[in-house]
């Protein structure tokens, strides 16, 4: 739970909360409501996770509520947010402003990709046996009969 790939990195941990975090923060941003205080709570954990970096359990929570949370949106949930004019404020002042769909775009979705791709260098550089088709199981309905090779 504590590995990183550097010394000024965040942990395991903290990258699976983040990942978590971001995949829901974008849905209340794209229908204009604020972010809860419980999922405020999710980002906290993470920032603090390498003092207090939990369990493989609660990480699984994590991820858990999130796609909960995603499971429970409707098809053109989020489709209204596109045109919403959208803040970012990051500690030390730092503030970005954009619409929903430059948000998506250039801010939620590649804060999410690199959390998830984090997390997975860390697991793998820890040992753990995982490869791109554990990353990309989505594409296998796509998948030429017979072209897999050893098949």
């Amino acid at each position: 739970m504590s590995a990183r790939l550097a010394p000024d990195m965040y942990p395991l941990a903290s990258q699976v909360r983040f990942a978590a975090y971001q995949a829901q923060e974008a849905t209340f941003r794209l229908r204009g409501q604020d972010i809860p205080a419980s999922l405020e709570a999710v980002a906290t954990e993470g920032r603090n996770a390498g003092d207090a970096p939990g369990s493989f359990a609660d990480m699984r929570a994590r991820l858990g509520e999130a796609l909960e949370h995603l499971d429970g949106l409707t098809d053109d949930a989020l489709d209204a947010g596109a045109f919403l004019p959208i803040e970012i404020r990051l500690q030390g002042g730092i503030t970005f402003d954009m619409n929903g769909e430059q948000y998506v775009r250039d801010w939620a979705l590649p804060q999410f990709y690199f959390h998830v791709v984090t997390a997975y260098a860390i697991l793998r550089n820890q040992g753990v046996e995982i490869g791109k088709a554990d990353y990309v199981p989505h594409m296998f309905p796509y998948l030429r009969p017979g072209s897999m090779p050893g098949a």
